[in-house]
């Protein structure tokens, strides 16, 4: 029985005794949400609810009154062997072994749609956690992104969301010249300018142009620059393109700003905020009074000499997402955008939207690299940054992915290079990832001692006895198992994907104690029990929910290590 499962039935029994009258309440009383958790002290039982307390006020009761109400209705729920009143009102509720064992058949059946929910059903989500200018590799803050924001995404579709994963590209403006003036001159020979790009994948990109179209050296003038530029664009955005793929992050949408501004985006912007009356003319310039919604200060839009501001831009891109139909629009954004959090919201509630319903920032960490006890400051191809290759180089596609979202994003970020790189219990990724490969490995032995077939798919579930489970470590595992859903659940409503990583590591933490204290495979001549099948069900029911949630990590879930 699962948190959800067992809160329905709490309702169940809530509603009984409403309609029995002796709870002086109505049925819109019932929260929507019933609480369901894994009590501190495991000897208070396998759950608790706060129901009782939750509902005392408007039953014009004390709490402890409600709990004993709804006690015995509990006691009848097939399943539930103990209900005991603790403190103030608080139900401890104690599963018999068959019901929550029960669960392993459960997860196994469901496979990878175990954990997943309609939670977000019908919410439609933009995802924008990649803003980057198509000069460079990707750096160190975009590498964090890369893994959170996809991680993100994923969750956020395990809980019934539709998910948009979106690139902004940054295509416009005075850096794309500079980027391009760069190439031109180390194509041609000469000097890079002192403001331009130097890092060596410059002269990498010149050298690939010239391949690809000698010619263009005959070219003259801001002609040629152009032309570099362009070429060059397209080669580092298809290399930015190629790194995240290998990342394993992929986009749905690469948006150019130039599309912004050549589509007529722009224009259709400034007439829907002009329609809601937030814009206005002064000193030449064209504003929006975004101070109408706890902004700092009212935005410029278009100055007087007729240039578009950036702000311009983020404005259009607001109300062109919206217009694309997403309910939702969540921005992640680097440390030093702070300032963009209100001025966003502000955006929102002048274009007429709900900025707690159609609009959420999130603000990302520095993050660090530590090798050999000393700070990790520079990139071999890129020269004054650390690149997302850089990391992944290090230490692989997996330990990178797995520690950059281990972490709340609004907290800075060490990575020890050293430690990723380890197979030990002292990296994180292994740790978890080892649970994976020992539990394959039990399954495999199983299977060459007959005890089961190779494939789960395969199992005689007839021959699955869950009241057998009765071991303390083993319902301890099937508890931590339960909450899965919930977990997945909560990672989505709070966008904090770095849920899933802890919860898997107590979940590997759990299986290990199981194992080392319940033997799983007969011994030698040892005869083949009931047994033995019942915790083979576990084994693959913990194996499941770890692939799950490494799954939703974008991370690897190996058979062998």
């Amino acid at each position: 029985m699962t948190p959800q499962e067992l809160a329905q039935k709490i309702e169940l029994a809530v509603r009984s005794a409403i309609l029995a009258e002796t709870l002086a309440l109505e049925i819109a009383d019932i929260p929507a949400e019933i609480v369901v958790e894994r009590p501190k002290n495991l000897d208070h039982g396998d759950w608790a609810t706060n129901i009782a307390l939750q509902l005392s006020k408007k039953a014009g009761t004390n709490p402890r009154a409600v709990a004993e109400v709804l006690q015995p209705l509990l006691l009848k729920v097939l399943g539930i062997d103990a209900v005991k009143i603790a403190g103030p009102g608080f139900l401890n509720i104690s599963l018999s072994a068959a019901s929550q064992g029960e669960l392993a058949r459960d997860i196994v059946a469901k496979g990878l749609a175990f954990g997943r929910s309609d939670t977000l059903a019908g919410q439609t989500i933009n995802i924008e956690f990649i803003s980057a200018n198509p000069t460079g590799p990707l750096h160190l803050g975009h590498t964090r992104w890369a893994a959170v924001g996809d991680a993100m995404a994923r969750v956020l579709e395990a809980a019934g969301a539709k998910v948009a994963r979106e690139f902004y590209i940054n295509d416009r403006g005075v850096q794309m010249d500079k980027f391009g003036a760069s190439v031109e001159a180390a194509a041609l020979g000469n000097p890079i300018p002192e403001d331009g790009y130097h890092g060596a994948y410059i002269l990498t990109l010149a050298q690939e142009i010239l391949v690809q179209d000698p010619e263009i050296v005959n070219l003259a003038g801001e002609t040629r620059t152009v032309a570099f530029r362009e070429a060059a664009y397209k080669l580092q955005l298809a290399d930015q393109q190629r790194v995240l793929s290998t990342f394993n992050t992929n986009f749905d949408v690469w948006y150019s700003e130039r599309t912004l501004h050549e589509s007529g985006a722009v224009d259709r912007g400034f007439t829907k905020l002009r329609e809601q009356g937030h814009v206005y003319q002064e000193g030449g310039a064209t504003w929006l009074r975004t101070t109408d919604f706890d902004d700092d200060k009212d935005r410029v839009m278009i100055k007087a000499d007729g240039e578009l501001t950036y702000f311009a831009s983020d404005t259009a891109y607001y109300v062109d997402k919206r217009s694309r139909g997403f309910d939702l629009c969540i921005y992640l954004l680097g440390a030093d955008h702070h300032g963009y959090v209100n001025r966003l919201r502000a955006v929102a509630a002048c274009a007429g939207d709900d900025p707690e319903k159609s609009i959420q920032l999130l603000i990302g960490q520095l993050v660090k690299m530590m090798k050999g006890g000393q700070e990790v400051r520079l990139s071999k191809r890129a020269g004054n940054i650390i690149t997302l290759e850089d990391l992944v180089d290090e230490v692989g596609v997996d330990a990178a992915r797995y520690s950059l979202i281990r972490y709340p994003v609004d907290s800075p970020l060490l990575l020890d290079l050293d430690l990723l790189s380890s197979n030990t219990n002292d990296n994180p990724v292994h740790y978890v990832q080892y649970a994976h490969a020992r539990i394959a490995s039990v399954i495999r032995n199983a299977a060459e001692l007959g005890v089961i077939p190779a494939q789960t798919s395969n199992w005689d579930s007839a021959k699955f006895n869950p009241s057998l489970l009765t071991d303390v470590r083993e319902g301890q595992l099937l508890g931590l198992l339960a909450d899965y859903p919930r977990v997945v659940a909560t990672a989505a409503e709070l966008r904090e994907p770095h849920r899933i990583s802890r919860y898997l590591e107590e979940v590997a933490t759990g299986y290990h104690r199981f194992y080392d204290a319940c033997r799983v495979l007969p011994h030698g001549d040892d005869e083949i029990t009931e047994l033995n099948v019942a915790r083979l069900w576990l084994c693959a029911a913990a194996r499941q929910v770890i692939f799950n949630g490494l799954d939703l990590l974008g991370v690897s879930a190996p058979e062998r290590m």
